[in-house]
């Protein structure tokens, strides 16, 4: 059961980053200059980007970053909360681009950046409300390996979007309050110790 699900979410994982690749080729490959499909703040013609920058990336480098954070912050996510799980990555999703589309500088911001940093700061913070061992070691996972991401929600290169960067980790924090009890509790562990018959009221016993 634990195996079918882990092979389950990495595959869903794995196809997603392999169409993030397959647009990037296309981008590159036909010179369709997608950015103009990213979102671009409080113009009209920017709004479809909600729905499109998170597909399109700005150079290899930044397609191969956010293809590993993707690939390791989604299979613990779909891993860890099968069922919190879409609900959250809709809000982050689309909660993130209209946070950028709001407040952001006037550019065109796209990348997968926010979704990662949504992932991230989702199974972080879920980690804390729960406190079950699974989401605590999911917790402590990516935050060793992406605790840096703290980091850059703050503005850093003038060329990176750390709006994305922001709004995501904001709407990943909004989506752990709301979805952390969606997914059931795992069960406790009995150990043998905790079976033992501790006592039985016929036999005779000595009064304190």
């Amino acid at each position: 059961m634990v195996n079918s699900r882990y092979r389950q979410s990495l595959l869903i994982t794995v196809a997603f980053v392999a169409l993030l690749w397959g647009i990037e080729l296309l981008d590159r490959g036909l010179d369709l200059q997608l950015y103009r499909f990213g979102v671009y703040p409080q113009a009209a013609s920017g709004l479809p980007g909600i729905l499109f920058a998170p597909l399109i990336h700005g150079s290899w480098y930044h397609l191969v970053s956010n293809s590993f954070a993707l690939l390791i912050l989604g299979t613990a996510l779909l891993y860890g909360y099968p069922r919190a799980a879409k609900p959250a990555l809709a809000l982050v999703y689309i909660g993130s681009g209209i946070g950028v589309w709001l407040l952001a500088r006037n550019s065109y911001h796209f990348g997968a950046s926010g979704l990662t940093h949504g992932v991230m700061f989702f199974i972080f913070t879920t980690g804390i409300l729960r406190r079950d061992r699974l989401s605590i070691a999911l917790a402590l996972i990516v935050f060793l390996l992406y605790g840096n991401m703290v980091w850059t929600i703050f503005p850093q290169e003038p060329g990176i979007s750390y709006e994305s960067h922001f709004f995501g980790a904001l709407t990943g924090v909004l989506a752990a309050f709301l979805f952390r009890d969606r997914d059931p509790q795992p069960a406790a562990k009995q150990y043998d110790w905790e079976e033992e018959d501790t006592g039985n009221d016929d036999e005779p016993g000595y009064p304190g």
